[in-house]
């Protein structure tokens, strides 16, 4: 009678077991190690650290975790928070296993028995971690010690020249050809090019002017900072021609920037401007033919992310080989550009 209860408390042992190798304890060397911390969760440690050798002589233990709440459910709940936030890498853990666990129905529901792990497979479907920070640092040290490949052993090339400088913007973006299209769709567009007398512009220098001139290489921040100037200086122009064709390729292998990042922050610069790709058929922004489903995918994507006008072309003229890729604009409600490529002179009446 003088026992107190007071709250609940649960548990977790996390261990270098590996619940996909038959809980088999995995061994070798922690390359980085974090674990959680905060209100109701306790750490009972010892050996665990980054650059601490596990081997497979002694307990799998890593750490037991406990969290302490007022009721069972808050207890789960901060315990999920707690595995959450530990990052292990270099040798196999169980957190992954655990955390499946605890949001199991069963589980939540206290409805477990003993044959509970044999007989329910979706715990063990377990979420590949990305590890995206140590490849990050790992990416870094190797440029910061060996230098990009690109420029490797090269030596750096002499600062001339003035100092450039972004555009002033000449006032707030006024209204452009993004607007027409977001109001009233792409047949609207259509119509009101037709029964335009000016002639219409689309400026490459985003994407064909440094393909042709610079080989790609133009990166995303020099774009993002010119694009304001765009916006607000240019708002009569048809198009900007920023994405597509060799860019996505080279961004990644490269430049090594995202394609898809950039095309999102140029959108959110551009607003009242369309911006337009460059898109080869069935080859889509690659250099192989691709099955329908691919391109229709990323011509959806494309034009969710911030793409307007798609240019659609193919390198010998065939139709059939840019039906997909056309048809695919138009379901998007995005501007189509079919294009015809040729060689020649159009200065030359005899070509």
């Amino acid at each position: 009678e003088d026992v107190r209860l007071y709250g609940h408390a649960l548990q977790c042992r996390v261990t270098t077991e590996d619940p996909q190798n038959n809980f088999i304890p995995d061994y070798g060397r922690i390359t980085a190690y974090r674990s959680a911390t905060g209100m109701g969760i306790r750490l009972d440690g010892g050996t665990a650290y980054a650059g601490a050798v596990i081997t497979r002589f002694y307990d799998s233990l890593l750490v037991k975790v406990t969290a302490w709440a007022q009721t069972p459910d808050q207890a789960i709940a901060r315990m999920s928070r707690a595995l959450s936030e530990f990052r292990v890498r270099g040798v196999a853990t169980n957190i992954a296993f655990v955390e499946n666990l605890l949001k199991h129905e069963s589980f939540l529901a206290n409805s477990c028995t003993t044959k509970f792990i044999d007989t329910t497979p979706a715990l063990f479907e377990l979420k590949k971690r990305r590890d995206r920070a140590t490849k990050i640092l790992t990416y870094i040290a190797d440029i910061a010690v060996n230098g990009h490949p690109e420029t490797a052993g090269r030596p750096k090339p002499k600062v001339t020249g003035r100092e450039l400088s972004v555009p002033k913007l000449m006032g707030p973006p006024q209204p452009g050809t993004r607007d027409l299209l977001l109001a009233k769709g792409p047949k609207a567009v259509a119509d009101w090019m037709l029964g335009e007398q000016r002639l219409l512009f689309t400026d490459t220098t985003m994407r064909d002017g440094h393909q042709s001139l610079l080989a790609t290489r133009m990166r995303s921040i020099d774009m993002i900072r010119v694009a304001p100037a765009y916006a607000a200086n240019l708002p009569q122009l048809f198009s900007v021609e920023c994405w597509g064709g060799a860019t996505f390729d080279v961004a990644y292998r490269f430049l090594q920037e995202c394609p898809w990042q950039r095309l999102r922050d140029l959108r959110q610069r551009m607003p009242n401007l369309m911006l337009q790709m460059l898109l080869r058929g069935a080859n889509g922004v690659g250099y192989t033919t691709y099955p329908d489903n691919v391109v229709k995918a990323f011509v959806a994507q494309a034009a969710k992310t911030g793409i307007d006008v798609f240019r659609v072309f193919d390198s010998l003229n065939w139709v059939e080989n840019m039906r997909v890729a056309m048809d695919a604009v138009l379901e998007a409600n995005r501007v189509c550009e079919a294009a015809i490529c040729y060689t020649g002179d159009i200065l030359d009446p005899n070509r």
